[in-house]
This record gives C-alpha cells, structure tokens and sequence, in this order.
C-alpha cells in the first residue's frame, strides 16, 4: 500500500500542480444532462401528469436489477472472486450492468483492485478519498487523471471469462439497447413513453450512479473503523439501504474477500442474500467467508488500540487509578495472546494432512469454544474502553 503525499513522493499530483487536467466532454455531459433532468423533469411531469403504479414498481424492479450487477457482479464476483457464478447469472451481471453506464466489467475491475491495492494513495488510487470528498465522488471521472489511466495488467483472469471479453468489446450497443429498450417497451406497452423514459430511464441511472459513488467518497468519511485504521473506509449502516449492502466498507476494506459486507443476520445486505441463495437455483458455489475467529481478532486488535490510547493519556495527566486501569487492560491482553495462540495451534491441525474427520470434529468444537471466549472478551473490552475515563 502507498499512502505517501504529493509532498512526500516529490511527485506533482495530476490537478493539483496548477493546471488541470483537459475536461472529459461526454461524460460530464451525461452527468449534468441527467442529473437536470432528473431534478427538474421528474417533478413537472409528477406535479403536471403523474406516474402510475406501473412506472413506479418500473423504475424499483430496474434499479434492483442494475444496482446488483454492479454489487454482486462488477463488485463481489468479478473484482474480488468472493463466489463463483453460473454462465447465466454472469451474463445477466453483464447485461444489466452495463444500463448502469459504469463502464466495462473490464474497466471497472482494473480501477477497482487498483483502488484496493493503494487506497487513499493521491498518486495512485484512482477515486482517492485523500483528495476529497467532490473528487471521490465523482470528479476523478470529469478529467483525465492520470491516477486515472486504464491498465488491464491487474486482470489477466477476465481475459479467459469469454462473457467479460463480450460486454467489454460491445459495451457502447449493450449499454444503449439496455438503457432505451426497457423504456420503449414499457412505453408501448403502457402508451405512456415519457413516464418510463424519466423514470427508469433517467432517475434510475442517477440514482444508480450516485448511490455507487457514495461508496467511493461517503464510506470513505462518514461511519466507524471497527476493523481496521489502516485505510479511511468506513461502515456505515445508513449507506447500505441505498447500496444494496455495500455500506460495511471498513470490513469490505480489511476482509475483501468475503462475499459479505454485513457480516451480522441483522446487517442489511441484499447482495449477501442473492448471492447465499443463488446457492438453491445452482447459480453460485464456493462462497467464501472469512473465520468468525479472525473477524474478532480484528475487533479486538481495534478496542486494545483504544485502550491502549486512553492508558496512555492518564499516565501522562497521572490520572488517580490508573494502575488498576492498567492492570486491568494488561490482563484482557494476556488472555487475548493466550486465545489466539490457540487458534493458530488449531489452524496448524486443520491444515496437517494427517488429520481425519473425527479428529477435525474435535478441531472444530474448539474453534467455537475460542469464538466464545474471543466474544466474551469483545464485549467486556468494550465496556473497559466505556469505563475508562477519558482525560480532559
């Protein structure tokens, strides 16, 4: 990961060393057209005409369908490989994910495991939250950055998908045919063309494309580090209505290939469920998830940081008690260590060759004896981290 500044690199950032970058014409007049129209015409034509039930449950069903390409397909399946898809199911992620007009799966991979491999970086990273929240939105797609710059070296394993290569080579005929068919033909349908067209013609796709930005630029500011503070990604419940699960982006950040983002039964993820239950239909195997075990670790590891912090701001003040806080924390830390020396005994056991089923039954009843313990311990070290006072 490369988090250097500008300064540090010795590197002038492209926009930022007094002259920026030529203007990308098309697609800022895609964004400012239909975002225009979105705000302006779909109220006069609400306030002047009215849209049916029809068009509503329209422009619903269609955000869903092109909102999950790009959640369950651009995203989970093809830029992180957390699941595998049927032929079908990929072809439908294809199809509907170009209406989103986000580029091609192949574009849109390449940018995104960069982003991954030097989040925040403002040299590297193509949507840098380092640079802001406007350019994290969207303003890194209005001129041509040099951060940027397509490379397709980072996915050599979309070259052998035959229906990546498809979408990429026909991208512009797919993206037309999926953005003006459904509105023609529930026109046609309906007798009533302008309605469709504004709305899932239009406030669909605006609403498709600021809801994924969103991850790019709010999930990067506004939520909580549960996880990790490596990277500003943040979770942010509020987020995941409107993205269809990917508000838990400091989790995606540190266990990116788990085909979850919200990881507990309440967590609101419909991409996590269509992914889980495609399972049924034969439409997607070999889900991967990461150990329970290790997502606490992780957990831990954040509140002990916390701790540590709030420890060493009453040693400084000599805050009354502060032994007692101390030896409260050192002993929640030695038990921890203990815990996870354990579990890397445990994970020795489950990779040894030699191990049969019986013995690895064993195994597994003591995985969910640590995942207990490490529980119980999260919970009592985040009320250590409420308790301990906090210096003024």
């Amino acid at each position: 990961m490369d988090n250097r500044s500008a300064s540090q690199s010795g590197q002038p950032v492209d926009g930022q060393s007094g002259t920026k970058p030529p203007l990308l014409m098309v697609q800022t007049l895609v964004f400012a057209l239909t975002f225009l129209v979105a705000l302006i015409g779909v109220p006069w034509y609400q306030y002047a005409v009215g849209f049916d039930s029809t068009a509503w449950i329209a422009f619903v069903v269609y955000a869903g369908l092109t909102g999950m390409s790009i959640t369950a397909g651009y995203h989970r399946l093809w830029s992180h490989n957390t699941y595998k898809a049927h032929p079908i199911l990929r072809f439908l992620f294809a199809i509907f994910g170009a209406a989103t007009v986000q580029n091609s799966i192949k574009a849109w991979v390449s940018g995104h495991r960069t982003h991954h491999r030097h989040v925040d970086s403002v040299e590297k990273d193509p949507y840098s939250a380092s640079r802001g929240l406007w350019f994290s939105h969207m303003g890194w797609m209005l001129r041509n950055y040099k951060s940027g710059e397509e490379d397709f070296s980072n996915i050599k394993d979309l070259e052998r998908d035959p229906i990546v290569v498809w979408q990429h080579d026909h991208y512009v005929a797919i993206t037309l045919v999926m953005n003006f068919g459904p509105p023609l033909i529930l026109g046609f349908i309906t007798g009533d063309y302008l309605a469709h067209f504004l709305l899932i013609g239009v406030l669909r796709l605006v609403f498709s494309h600021h809801t994924t930005f969103f991850i790019n630029s709010l999930a990067h500011f506004w939520g909580k580090r549960p996880y990790t503070d490596e990277n500003s990604a943040r979770d942010n419940g509020v987020l995941a209505l409107v993205t269809y699960g990917e508000g838990y982006h400091n989790y995606h950040h540190k266990f990116q290939l788990d085909y979850r983002n919200g990881i507990r039964w309440f967590h609101y993820d419909p991409t996590k469920w269509l992914i889980f239950c495609g399972q049924w239909l034969g439409l997607t195997s070999d889900l991967k998830r990461v150990p329970n075990v290790v997502i606490r670790e992780a957990q831990l590891q954040r509140q002990f940081l916390h701790a540590k912090e709030k420890l060493e701001r009453l040693q400084d003040l000599g805050t009354a008690n502060k032994d007692k806080w101390q030896d409260m924390f050192e002993r929640e830390y030695n038990e921890f260590m203990q815990t996870l020396q354990r579990w890397q005994m445990l994970r020795k056991e489950l990779t040894d060759k030699l191990v049969d089923q019986l013995q690895q039954s064993g195994v597994n009843s003591q995985i969910k004896e640590i995942e207990k313990a490490l529980a119980s311990q999260y919970r009592r070290l985040v009320s250590l981290n409420q308790m301990l006072p906090v210096p003024a």
